[in-house]
């Protein structure tokens, strides 16, 4: 992903960018009303979970995941950070699962091609896991099951 050859990568990750707002609003409607832990459910599916980190009027940082169980041990993965801009209607990851500290020292890659590398392939990735959610038909419910159950929302 990282490796594809656009002309504007910056021009090309703003739009992805928007476009991840868009669909996590399509997944989310209101998204800013939602408890700080939202669980969304699919038919056979791992539950996937949205952790609002932090409110503020033109921004929310939240963690999405999805929460798999297995023989009595609980993963949430992807576990992606994402910053939401209300105002300006985008969404950008700050981090995720396999490399949690490479945002952190982002001011320390090599040159701004790889910090452009870097951007792109986080949210082209967030781009296609909202596909797929959407795809598969993930909705957010009140209700509590026994899926809940096995995979709380609890973030590390």
């Amino acid at each position: 992903m990282s490796s594809l050859s656009i002309f504007n990568k910056s021009f090309c990750l703003q739009t992805v960018c928007e476009s991840n707002y868009c669909k996590l609003l399509q997944l989310a409607p209101n998204l800013t009303e939602l408890p700080d832990a939202t669980t969304f459910y699919s038919e056979g599916k791992p539950s996937l979970h949205l952790k609002i980190l932090s409110r503020s009027p033109f921004t929310l940082t939240a963690e999405m995941s999805h929460c798999f169980s297995q023989e009595n041990e609980i993963q949430f993965e992807p576990a992606v950070k994402i910053q939401i801009y209300l105002d300006s209607k985008s969404t950008e990851v700050l981090r995720d699962h396999v490399r949690p500290h490479a945002a952190q020292g982002i001011k320390d890659f090599p040159n701004p091609k790889a910090v452009m590398d870097y951007k792109w392939t986080q949210n082209y990735f967030l781009e296609r896991w909202l596909d797929h959610c959407l795809q598969i038909g993930y909705q957010f419910t009140n209700s509590e099951s026994s899926e809940d159950k096995k995979c709380p929302v609890v973030f590390e």
